[in-house]
């Protein structure tokens, strides 16, 4: 039992501190309001639990092998944060009839979570610290998921139930247009982050 509390601990403080799909979530529930948004909180808890299988199961080993995969994942994952900046950047702010279908999707946040070095980082280091290593104990790698899709999907879930308590306050849409660019901000900064790194 004292495993089962430990993985929830560590997937509670690798999920629910800021990272570009936090960042998404708060500003997708102060757009489209919460229930849109599960879309995409749903497909960032279950891009994360597929990524964390796959490094549990030897894909990071195969990364190392062919490192120019693991560039590419870096790149794509500056272009797709650039994007999604650049789409909050120049969003007007308008809230009136909005087309919930247009808010993040699922394939986003899935695609979010597999570009995203927050994530690789947190899959690496549960998979050492739980599961005896790549590759050791696939019992305990399925364990290890179902507990953080739970604990993911509830922490990114707080993210974007924040974003839709803003939106009462976000009828204007100069605030809306503001809190859209300290968004775009965050994220064009978590892009900079990963070339500065890389």
């Amino acid at each position: 039992m004292t495993l089962f509390y430990s993985m929830a601990a560590f997937a509670l403080a690798a999920s629910i501190t800021p990272g570009p799909v936090n960042v998404v979530a708060l500003g997708s529930g102060a757009r489209y309001g919460l229930v849109p948004s599960l879309r995409h909180v749903t497909g960032a808890t279950l891009g994360f639990v597929v990524l964390l299988v796959a490094v549990g199961f030897g894909v990071y080993e195969l990364l190392q092998r062919v490192p120019v995969l693991m560039h590419a994942i870096r790149w794509f994952g500056v272009a797709f944060l650039l994007y999604m900046a650049y789409k909050l950047a120049v969003d007007t702010g308008e809230l009136g009839d909005i087309d919930t279908s247009r808010g993040p999707t699922m394939s986003h946040g899935a695609v979010m979570q597999w570009l995203n070095p927050k994530a690789w980082l947190a899959a690496l280091a549960g998979t050492g610290a739980f599961t005896g290593g790549v590759g050791s104990d696939p019992a305990r790698i399925w364990q290890f998921a179902a507990i953080y899709f739970v604990v993911c999907w509830l922490s990114v879930g707080c993210w974007a139930a924040a974003g839709a308590m803003l939106r009462q306050h976000m009828r204007d849409p100069k605030r809306v247009r503001h809190l859209n660019r300290v968004m775009a901000a965050l994220l064009a900064g978590s892009a900079m982050y990963l070339v500065a790194t890389g």
